[in-house]
C-alpha cells in the first residue's frame, strides 16, 4: 500500500460519478461569461480561470506529448513550438497558468526519492538494451525526462511569459498554499497528497491533451462523490491518507494493521488496490471519534507506541494542506502590506522587439533579484542576438484557436494577469524576507520545527554561512524559477542531489557523466562559499600571528550520485577547488557594477568551463548563442587528457547541426525519419545536455556573464538532428560533403573547432573494435585491391556472410575482391585471363603476406561477376597446359590419381558446364592447383556451392597474345 494508491484508485473509475471529462478552454470561457453577467462583481473573484499546474505530475505533456525520439536527447525547438501553441490557446480563452518545479532537497522524503530512481534506472536500462538491439526509438512506456529537461522548461515558460515558481522546502505543500493564499479557482495536478488536501477543483495533468478541435480536455476529479461513495466524511480524509502510509508514517509501520484487516501488501496474494483502500475507508468509517489519540489507540493497541507521534505527523501534515487547516494554521502569519513596485516580478523578455522597456528602468532599482549583469541594455542586446539567431525560425503547422467572445476580454486579461502576479509574488517575497533560510508556505510542514535544529547544526559543522544579501537573492530568483535549484540548495543545505541519465551502467571506457563534469561543481562550490577569499584572510592571519595555527578553511558538499557500488546509499563527499587566480567575493560577482567586475564574472565562467582562451569570446568565431555549446565541446575534448572521449567526426557532427538551417525547422524535424537511434548517439546527446546543465549552473554561480536568452538549449542543439548529422558524418568524404555542399557553413564549422580546440592537447577516440560473435573469428583488415573491370559485388551474398560480425558494407566493399575465373576482353580481344581460387571453406578474407608474384589469393566473399563467368570446378583441362614457354609443372602419380578421381566426381553433376570450361584456357587455374596439395580436398566441396550461371556463346572463344591452346582431356 502506499498513498499514491489513492491515485491509482481515482483514475480506475471505481467511483461512479467520480471523475469525469471535462475541457479547461470551456470552463474558462463559461468563467468569463458569469462574471461578465454578474451585477456587483466581487474585487476578490477574477473573471478568467486561474489554475496552477504541477510541472512534476506532467513533464511529459510540456514536453509536447510523446514524442518518439525523446531518448536521442531532445527535440527543443519542437518543444517550444508546442508551448507556444499551449499558451496562446490558454491566453485566447482566459486562463492563467502557474507553473511550479520542485527545486526542493525534502531530506525527509529522501527515501522517496531514491526509490523513483532505482525505478528510472530500471527505464534506462531497458531503453539502452531496447536501442542497443532494434535501433529504433524506445517505447512509450519507457519514457524518461530527457536530460535538462526541467530546466529548458523553466526557460521556455520564461520567454513566453509564463509565471514559473520553484518550491523551496516541501513542495505539495508550496503549492497548495499558494493554490490557496492566491484564491486560484483549481490545482492540475497527478498526485493522490493532492487529492487529500482537497482543492477547489482538482484536474488530471496526466490526461492534459491540446486537440486539433480547439480544445484543451483533461478529466475532473470530483472528490465530495469519492468520499460520499467511500462512506466517510470529508474531514477523515486526511485519516485515510496517514493510514495508507507516506514518507512519516511508513508501510511497514503499518504491516501489523494491515494484516489485522486482512491485507496483504506483498507476495502474489497481494490484495487488489480497490479491495484494500474500500477495506481502509470502511475501518475509518466504524471508528468511535476523528481524534488523532482515539485513531491511534486503535489503530495500534497502545498510545505509548514510538508509531503513534509519526501518526499524529502524518494527519497533521494532511490538515495543514486542507482549507480549514490551512487557515488555522496561517493566523500565526502576519501580513504586512507592500507597494505594488516593491513585489513586481522580473520584467520578461518580450519576444518581439517592440516591447518598450520603460517599465523595466523605473523597477530595475528596486528589484532585489536581480543580478548586476541584467541591465536593461543587456537584455535588449540579447534579445537583438535572439532575434536573429532565430530569425530564419519555421514555425510548425500550429493549432488555430478563435473561441467566441474573447477578445473584448483581452485587455482585462492583461490587468488581472498583472495584478495577481503583483499580489502572489509580494505574499512571498515578504516570507522569504522575513526568513533566509526557508519560505512562508514551508512553514506548513510539520517537520520543519524538528528538522530547523538539526539543519542549522550541520550547516555551522560542514559548509560556511553565506551573507544576508546573497541568501535573499537567492532565494527570490530561486522561487521565481530564474536559477538553477541546486543554487538554493547548495548554499542552504550544502548538499546536491543528481538524478539518474540516460547511461550505460556498465560502460568501462567513460566514467559516469556526473563524474566527468564534478570539476566544474567543484569550482562553483569555491565560488559559492567564497574558499579563495577565506583561504586570503587565513593566510594574513598566520603571518599576523606566527605563533599560532591558523587552518586553511574547507569546503565540502554532499553529492548524491548513483553508482553500482553505492546506490544512492550515502552521499559523496567532495571538496570545493580553487579556480586557479584571485576570483572575486560572491557578492562583487552577483552585484559588482564596474567593467571589471563584469570581466571577471566572465572570466569565471570560462575558467570553471576551461575554456578562458582568447579564440572563445571572438563572436566570428563563436557566435555569442553559440557560446554554451562551445564551452561544452571544448570541456569534453579537455577532459580528453585523461580519457578519449570524441571522435573527430563527432565534433564535427556537433558543430555542423548547430549551423544547419533546419535546426530552426520545427516541420522539418517533426517530418525527419531516422533509420537508425544508434546507442553511441544517445550517450553523447546525454553526455552533451548534461554539460549544458552544468553550464548553465557555473553561469548562475558566477553573477550571470552569459544573458539567459543566449542559453536556450534550442538554438544550438536538438537531437534528432544530431542523429542524423552523426549518421551522415559516418559516411560523408568530408566537411564539405557533411555541409550539404555550403562553403559557408563549412567555414563556419571550421572556425569554431578552431576556437574549441585552441590550445587543447587533441587527443581523438578511436573507433571501437566490434567484438565478435561466439565462436566467429573477425580478421585484421587486408590491403586495399582495386576489382577487375566490368565486376559487380553480389551483396546479397554479402550481407549473408558478415552480418554476424556487424561489419559494414562500406568496409567491404574496400577490402581486396579476389577473383573467381574469369577473363578481361578489350575489342573483343582476350588479354588476361585469371583463375579461381576458394581458399578454405568457412572463412573470411585473410591478410596477403609475401611477394606479389606466386601467392596466394585471398578468399573471395563475391562469387558473382559480369564479365565471361564460367563455372569453376576440380582440376579441368589439361594440368599440363603451359603459358607461353615456361616450364610445366609436373605432379606426382599419387596426386593426378586423386585429382583424377575428383574430376569423376565432379563431371557426373557438371557435363553442361564442362562444355563451356572446355573453351577457356584454365591454364592459371591449373598451375595453382598443381602447387596446393589441399586444393584437391577443397575444390569438389565448393564446386556446387558456387551461385554462377554459365554464360553460352555459340561463336568460338578467340585466343589473344599469350593465351594457350586447348587441350582435351
Amino acid at each position: 500500500m502506499g498513498v499514491q494508491d489513492l491515485q491509482t484508485f481515482l483514475d480506475s473509475n471505481c467511483v461512479p460519478g467520480g471523475v469525469v471529462p471535462v475541457d479547461l478552454l470551456k470552463i474558462a470561457r463559461n468563467v468569463m461569461q458569469r462574471q461578465r453577467n454578474r451585477p456587483n462583481k466581487n474585487p476578490n473573484h477574477s473573471n478568467i480561470l486561474r489554475l496552477v499546474l504541477d510541472g512534476e505530475c506532467c513533464l511529459d505533456r510540456l514536453y509536447g506529448g510523446y514524442f518518439s525520439d525523446w531518448a536521442c536527447g531532445g527535440q527543443w525547438n519542437r518543444m517550444v513550438q508546442f508551448l507556444a501553441v499551449l499558451i496562446q490557446s490558454i491566453e485566447l480563452s482566459g486562463v492563467e497558468l502557474v507553473v511550479f518545479f520542485n527545486g526542493c532537497s525534502e531530506s525527509a522524503r529522501r527515501a522517496e526519492w531514491i526509490q523513483d530512481q532505482l525505478k528510472m534506472r530500471i527505464k534506462v536500462n531497458s531503453v539502452l538494451k531496447h536501442i542497443t538491439t532494434k535501433g529504433t526509438p524506445p517505447p512509450k512506456i519507457w519514457w524518461t525526462p530527457p536530460v535538462c529537461l526541467r530546466t529548458g522548461l523553466r526557460m521556455a515558460l520564461r520567454h513566453l511569459k509564463v509565471s514559473v515558481m520553484c518550491s523551496m522546502d516541501d513542495h505539495h505543500q508550496e503549492v497548495i498554499a499558494y493554490c490557496r493564499e492566491n484564491n486560484f479557482h483549481g490545482l492540475v495536478a497527478d498526485d493522490a497528497e493532492y487529492a487529500i488536501f482537497d482543492p477547489p477543483r482538482y484536474f488530471s495533468s496526466e490526461q492534459l491533451k491540446l486537440t486539433y478541435k480547439g480544445s484543451l480536455d483533461s478529466k475532473e476529479y470530483l472528490l465530495s462523490e469519492v468520499t460520499k461513495s467511500l462512506g466517510i466524511p470529508s474531514d477523515r480524509l486526511c485519516i485515510l491518507g496517514a493510514l495508507l502510509g507516506n514518507y512519516i508514517l511508513t508501510e511497514h509501520d503499518l504491516v501489523d494493521f494491515y494484516k489485522r484487516l486482512n491485507i496483504s501488501i506483498t507476495g502474489p496474494n497481494k490484495t487488489n488496490i480497490d479491495q484494500s483502500i474500500k477495506t481502509i475507508a470502511g475501518y475509518i468509517k466504524d471508528l468511535p471519534s476523528a481524534e488523532i489519540d482515539v485513531v491511534a489507540q486503535n489503530v495500534f493497541g497502545s498510545l505509548t507506541d514510538p508509531r503513534c507521534s509519526k501518526l499524529r505527523q502524518s494527519v497533521q501534515y494532511y490538515i495543514n494542506g486542507t482549507k480549514e487547516g490551512f487557515l488555522h494554521y496561517n493566523k500565526t502569519v502576519k501580513a504586512v502590506k507592500v507597494t505594488k513596485q516593491e513585489v513586481k516580478q522580473v520584467p520578461m523578455i518580450q519576444q518581439s522587439s517592440e516591447e518598450p522597456v520603460g517599465q523595466s528602468e523605473e523597477d530595475s532599482g528596486i528589484e532585489t533579484s536581480r543580478f548586476a549583469s541584467e541591465t536593461v541594455e543587456s537584455e535588449r542586446e540579447s534579445l537583438n542576438a535572439y532575434n536573429e539567431a532565430t530569425a530564419n525560425a519555421k514555425i510548425a503547422p500550429q493549432i488555430v484557436i478563435d473561441p467566441p467572445g474573447v477578445q473584448g476580454a483581452v485587455e482585462t486579461e492583461a490587468k488581472n494577469e498583472e495584478e495577481s502576479n503583483g499580489q502572489v509574488n509580494g505574499t512571498h517575497n515578504l516570507l522569504i524576507s522575513s526568513s533566509s533560510s526557508s519560505s512562508g508556505s514551508s512553514a506548513t510542514s510539520p517537520l520543519h520545527g524538528e528538522r530547523e535544529g538539526k539543519k542549522h547544526e550541520e550547516k555551522i559543522l560542514s559548509i560556511p554561512t553565506t551573507v544576508p544579501e546573497v541568501m535573499r537573492t537567492a532565494s527570490e530568483r530561486h522561487q521565481k524559477g530564474l536559477m538553477s535549484p541546486h543554487i538554493y540548495q547548495i548554499l542552504i543545505n550544502g548538499e546536491i542531489k543528481l538524478p539518474v541519465l540516460l547511461e550505460d551502467e556498465n560502460q568501462r571506457e567513460t566514467p559516469s557523466i556526473h563524474l566527468i563534469y564534478r570539476p566544474v561543481r567543484q569550482m562553483v562550490y569555491a565560488i559559492l562559499f567564497n574558499l579563495h577569499h577565506r583561504i586570503y584572510l587565513a593566510t594574513k592571519a598566520k603571518e599576523k600571528n606566527d605563533n599560532e595555527k591558523v587552518e586553511v578553511p574547507d569546503v565540502v558538499i554532499k553529492e548524491w550520485i548513483w553508482s553500482k557500488g553505492n546506490p544512492y546509499q550515502t552521499p559523496e563527499y567532495v571538496k570545493a577547488e580553487q579556480i586557479g587566480w584571485g576570483v572575486p567575493t560572491i557578492q562583487r560577482l552577483w552585484f559588482g557594477t564596474g567593467i571589471d567586475d563584469k570581466r571577471r564574472r566572465l572570466r569565471a565562467f570560462l575558467t570553471c568551463m576551461k575554456s578562458d582562451t582568447p579564440l572563445m569570446l571572438n563572436i566570428s568565431y563563436v557566435p555569442q548563442h553559440l557560446l554554451v555549446m562551445a564551452c561544452v565541446l571544448r570541456y569534453i575534448m579537455s577532459f580528453s587528457d585523461k580519457i578519449k572521449i570524441l571522435r573527430r567526426q563527432e565534433l564535427d557532427a556537433f558543430i555542423a547541426q548547430a549551423f544547419s538551417p533546419d535546426l530552426m525547422n520545427a516541420q522539418y524535424l517533426q517530418d525527419l525519419q531516422l533509420p537508425l537511434v544508434t546507442f553511441r548517439g544517445v550517450q553523447l546527446s546525454t553526455l552533451f545536455m548534461a554539460g549544458v546543465e552544468t553550464a548553465l549552473l557555473a553561469n548562475d554561480a558566477c553573477g550571470a556573464p552569459i544573458p539567459w536568452l543566449m542559453c536556450c538549449p534550442w538554438l544550438f542543439f536538438d537531437g534528432k538532428l544530431f542523429h542524423h548529422t552523426l549518421a551522415r558524418s559516418t559516411m560523408a568524404k568530408n566537411l564539405l560533403d557533411l555541409c550539404g555542399g555550403h562553403i559557408d557553413r563549412v567555414f563556419k564549422v571550421e572556425r569554431m573547432r578552431k576556437a574549441i580546440l585552441e590550445g587543447v592537447n587533441v587527443m581523438f577516440a578511436r573507433p571501437p573494435i566490434t567484438p565478435p560473435t561466439q565462436g566467429f573469428r573477425i580478421p585484421p583488415p587486408t590491403p586495399a585491391n582495386i576489382l577487375p573491370a566490368g565486376c559487380t559485388i553480389n551483396e546479397t551474398l554479402v550481407r549473408g556472410r558478415v552480418s554476424r560480425g556487424n561489419i559494414p558494407l562500406r568496409e567491404l566493399i574496400r577490402r581486396p575482391v579476389p577473383s573467381r575465373g574469369g577473363q578481361l576482353e578489350i575489342a573483343g580481344v582476350v588479354v588476361g585471363q585469371w583463375g579461381a581460387n576458394y581458399g578454405q571453406p568457412g572463412r573470411l578474407p585473410q591478410p596477403v603476406h609475401g611477394p606479389p608474384r606466386g601467392r596466394m589469393p585471398p578468399q573471395a566473399p563475391f562469387p558473382r561477376l559480369n564479365a565471361r563467368i564460367f563455372q569453376p570446378r576440380g582440376n579441368s583441362g589439361n594440368s599440363n597446359a603451359t603459358r607461353g614457354k615456361k616450364t610445366q609443372m609436373k605432379a606426382t602419380s599419387k596426386k593426378k590419381g586423386a585429382i583424377r578421381k575428383n574430376q569423376e566426381n565432379t563431371n557426373k553433376n557438371e557435363s553442361k558446364a564442362r562444355e563451356i570450361v572446355e573453351e577457356t584456357n584454365a591454364d592459371g587455374f591449373s598451375k595453382l592447383l598443381t602447387k596446393d596439395v589441399n586444393a584437391k580436398k577443397i575444390l569438389p566441396t565448393l564446386a556446387p556451392q558456387c551461385d554462377v550461371k554459365p554464360i553460352i556463346d555459340s561463336k568460338p572463344v578467340e585466343k589473344g597474345q599469350g593465351d594457350a591452346p586447348l587441350a582435351d582431356n
